[in-house]
């Protein structure tokens, strides 16, 4: 568990993703939609190839933010997806995913400053969190 005191760094907690992870995740969400599985069906829609599902890299946020805060109550959770996360046939992508502890708000809550990346490319826009802690 990290410290959160304001200005505090969160120590960056990088995930990887396997094309099995996405195969998986279509599974547990139902969404199956092919450019998250056929590279050729990816590419051929304008995409670099078979891209993560967005609510995916967006829970990998939230696994961050339970990973720093020992289990506090996430009251907020956001972002703005700008980039998709492409994941290769073989290997995996690396989505990492830092930040900061603001200052406690009125209504006590922890806000979090994130910043999202994979492969060093930024993914998420505005990300965004807020803890009961």
């Amino acid at each position: 568990m990290a410290t959160l005191t304001p200005g505090a760094a969160l120590e960056p907690i990088t995930y990887e993703i396997t094309r099995a992870d996405l195969a998986a995740y279509a599974v547990a969400s139902g969404d199956h939609n092919p450019i998250h599985q056929d590279e050729e069906i990816a590419i051929a829609v304008g995409l670099p190839g078979v891209i993560a599902h967005g609510m995916y890299t967006l829970a990998l946020v939230g696994r961050a933010v339970a990973q720093w805060t020992g289990g506090a109550e996430v009251v907020e959770i956001g972002a703005k997806f700008v980039q998709p996360v492409v994941v290769p046939a073989e290997g995996s992508a690396r989505v990492t995913v830092a930040g900061t502890v603001g200052e406690r708000t009125d209504a006590g809550l922890l806000p979090l400053s994130l910043e999202v990346t994979a492969d060093g490319t930024k993914v998420l826009g505005a990300p965004r969190a807020a803890v009961r802690a």
